[in-house]
């Protein structure tokens, strides 16, 4: 049977190290917060948004939502963005995605500023993941991944990693976190061609194609660590991963679960980015 990565152990480990930090800088002066921007209400966002605010608080950082209906004009939200920019109290914006149709996603991203855009929205964040610049803000999922390798001593050096998903929110930007690493990265999709046998030569195999249980047995080879980074509804309305987990469980060395797994670390490390941000803002790093 396969060792069970499971999130909340990251979380516990995170956790003692985020406190200390944001006692040093309120002790300085300084009180980490975070503004969440949220257009209409929902459930996924909602739900996060909770997540969020609860673990933010655990570390004694402000949140504070933002919440406008969802036909709120384009221009206006950009002055919002604007005046959040500008408010030197905040040091950290999460604005929720995707939009609403009338809102210009490609102008509002050069809008937001990049020193407190704690999630990859800017293409200044995504260019420094790309060119590997500790400076920047990658996105919170792929940093999640990277924590939970860490946590369970998973080294990536030299080891033929396989990731499955080209998004700009995880796929992609999570291949050049790991080639930064010395990993030898293997990026595929959904149109992959003999997708399965190339995920069998993998060492290290993360999913996160938004497809679920699409990674069965015939993918997975004994020995292997599967990160599974999706987040799906089966058949009978239970959450899941893009992995079947039944099956995986069987054949590979370890595996993150769905729910309980990454995703229950991402708002640990958007606490973390927050903290980040008050630093840099305050020249504290």
């Amino acid at each position: 049977m396969a060792v069970i990565f499971k999130g909340v152990e990251v979380v516990n480990s995170l956790k003692e190290k985020l406190l200390q930090e944001v006692e040093e800088l309120r002790s300085e002066g300084v009180f980490p917060s975070l503004a969440i921007v949220r257009l209409g209400a929902k459930p996924d966002d909602v739900s996060y948004e909770k997540g969020a605010i609860k673990r933010c608080e655990g570390l004694n950082i402000k949140c504070s939502t933002f919440e406008y209906p969802e036909d709120f004009p384009h221009q206006d939200l950009l002055n919002e963005i604007k005046r959040l920019n500008s408010d030197p109290s905040i040091h950290g914006i999460l604005i929720f995605r995707p939009l609403p149709s009338q809102i210009n996603e490609n102008e509002l991203k050069y809008v937001i500023d990049p020193g407190k855009d704690v999630d990859c929205f800017s293409p200044v964040n995504v260019a420094k993941v790309f060119e590997g610049d500790e400076t920047g803000f990658p996105p919170c999922t792929p940093q999640a991944v990277i924590e939970m390798l860490d946590h369970y001593g998973i080294s990536v050096k030299g080891k033929r990693v396989t990731v499955i998903g080209r998004s700009l929110v995880v796929g992609r930007p999570l291949a050049m976190m790991l080639l930064q690493r010395h990993a030898t990265i293997t990026i595929c999709h959904t149109r992959t061609v003999d997708l399965e046998n190339v995920c069998r030569q993998s060492e290290i195999l993360i999913a996160a194609a938004g497809k679920a249980k699409m990674v069965k047995a015939s993918f997975l080879s004994p020995g292997q660590v599967v990160i599974d980074v999706g987040i799906n509804v089966d058949e009978n309305g239970n959450l899941c991963g893009d992995v079947d987990f039944d099956e995986a469980e069987k054949v590979v060395s370890a595996i993150s679960p769905v729910p309980g797994g990454v995703g229950t670390v991402t708002t640990s490390v958007l606490a973390a980015h927050v903290i980040k941000a008050a630093k840099l803002q305050n020249k504290k790093a």
